[in-house]
């Protein structure tokens, strides 16, 4: 039979941000309901799955042979109830969206990745977390409810009163129990759009470790910048922010008369133009060693904007290109609090192996939720960007080892090539979710490059 078709749909070839792996696909413009349960149709072979702003680094949003609902252009703010501190959405609206419109308004998104420029239905879908885990949770602890459309064509309010297995099936899950079309999320309100920050620069991964412990309740947002390449007593040496939104009166005076003033932008865009190998150890080496050297040691109350604590890559477009045509991997793994020998033991596999992270980031996580995927649970959680070489795979795989004797966990939004006998011993939810899958998709509607790979 021939394709179905639909207005604006596409064949394309389709990466993550990594650039890695790239499959072909029927890219569908979606812009509300009826063109979703429409597009339902194109799943009949090799079945469909949403699309955000593809910021997610590996294959979860690519779908080889099938269709890709590119669901950004259902993006209208539906109702908002500033008493309450609420907002009812649809599903591609973009944090980066709700921060413009918001934050002039008091009211800041709850949680929020390194980027701005992700979509709520991404931001349930990948239950993303950021610098306030061990306070806020992540993402999908803030939804009161969604809409998902089923494999079947209808659509089903669900939230964590509300259908909860479906709900925690769904906020983590990568888009594999349907699409979400809406959604109502708590907001964080906020006095300016001004953030408090201390920064403190350590010598070595055990102090940075302590510092963190003993100090980490006392702020609302906390990340260290790790250098990943630094041996020996300078293992691990960092330098960690921390900060918590400053209060109008903790402004200076001439920001006081309009203390919510944002302005989120891209100021410039890398071309595609890098060649391969420009992000090396050498390279890296260098610029770890002037990073580390023009931050501070100890500075205390330092006013910084929402972009610049939150989101500095954000200000630069398409900064994936800078490495090169092969792409890069982001690989991030979490450690229970009590194993943090083997956070130790893979900054020592990572720093002798050769291969340079350009961005290693470490953060405390607190509970994790009920969510049958989702990744963030007590620990300790490191993220590293490592361009595609040579050796690569062997130097992950025995990471993936070192973290499933820790009793730890990868990220699948990160993800693009674990194995998934190792997978199914990081997740002890895992059935659960197959379960739930299987009983409202039987015929896998809903599926992707990465359900495929990790038998999903």
């Amino acid at each position: 039979m021939p394709e179905p078709r639909l207005p604006g749909a596409e064949r394309v070839e389709l990466t993550g941000w990594g650039r890695t792996a790239p499959t072909p696909a029927t890219l569908v413009p979606i812009r509300g309901e009826d063109d979703a349960r429409s597009a339902l149709a194109l799943g009949a072979a090799r079945g469909v799955v949403a699309r955000g702003l593809a910021r997610s680094y590996g294959d979860a949003a690519q779908n080889a042979g099938g269709a890709v609902l590119d669901m950004t252009r259902a993006d209208r703010v539906l109702a908002v109830d500033l008493a309450a501190g609420e907002v009812e959405v649809e599903a591609g609206v973009s944090l980066d969206r709700l921060m413009n419109q918001f934050v002039p308004q008091g009211l800041f998104v709850p949680v929020t990745a390194g980027t701005r420029y992700v979509t709520v239905g991404g931001a349930i879908a990948a239950d993303i977390h950021g610098k306030n885990h061990h306070v806020a949770g992540s993402f999908a602890q803030h939804v009161r409810w969604l809409d998902l459309l089923l494999a079947d064509g209808t659509v089903r309010r669900t939230g964590p009163d509300q259908d909860a297995d479906l709900f925690w099936a769904t906020a983590g899950g990568m888009g594999l129990t349907g699409v979400i079309l809406r959604a109502r999320v708590r907001m964080k309100r906020i006095e300016s759009s001004q953030i408090l920050v201390d920064t403190d620069r350590t010598p070595d991964l055990d102090s940075l470790m302590t510092l963190l412990t003993e100090t980490d309740h006392l702020y609302d947002y906390s990340v260290a910048w790790i250098d990943c390449v630094a041996r020996g007593r300078r293992m691990g040496r960092s330098v960690l922010t921390r900060g918590r939104f400053a209060r109008r009166g903790e402004l200076a005076s001439r920001n006081q008369a309009d203390p919510l003033r944002y302005s989120g932008s891209v100021k410039l865009s890398v071309p595609d133009v890098f060649p391969p190998g420009l992000l090396n150890r050498a390279t890296v080496t260098a610029f770890n060693e002037v990073w580390y050297r023009k931050s501070p040691r100890r500075k205390r109350g330092q006013l910084q904007s929402i972009p610049t604590f939150f989101h500095p890559l954000d200000g630069v477009g398409n900064w994936n290109r800078v490495y090169g045509p092969r792409g890069f991997v982001q690989y991030q793994f979490t450690v229970p609090f009590g194993r943090e020998e083997a956070m130790r033991e893979a900054l020592v596999r990572i720093s002798r192996s050769g291969h340079a992270s350009f961005l290693a980031v470490l953060k405390r996580f607190g509970q994790g939720n009920p969510g049958m995927l989702s990744y963030p649970s007590p620990g300790w959680t490191l993220a590293l960007d490592i361009p595609v070489v040579t050796g690569l795979a062997a130097l992950l795989d025995q990471l993936d080892e070192l973290v499933v004797e820790a009793r730890g966990r990868i990220y699948l939004a990160k993800d693009s090539r674990v194995r998934p006998e190792l997978f199914e011993r990081m997740y002890p939810r895992l059935e659960d979710f197959r379960a739930v899958r299987k009983q409202l998709d039987p015929e896998s509607v809903f599926t992707s490059d990465l359900a495929r790979r990790l038998a999903l």
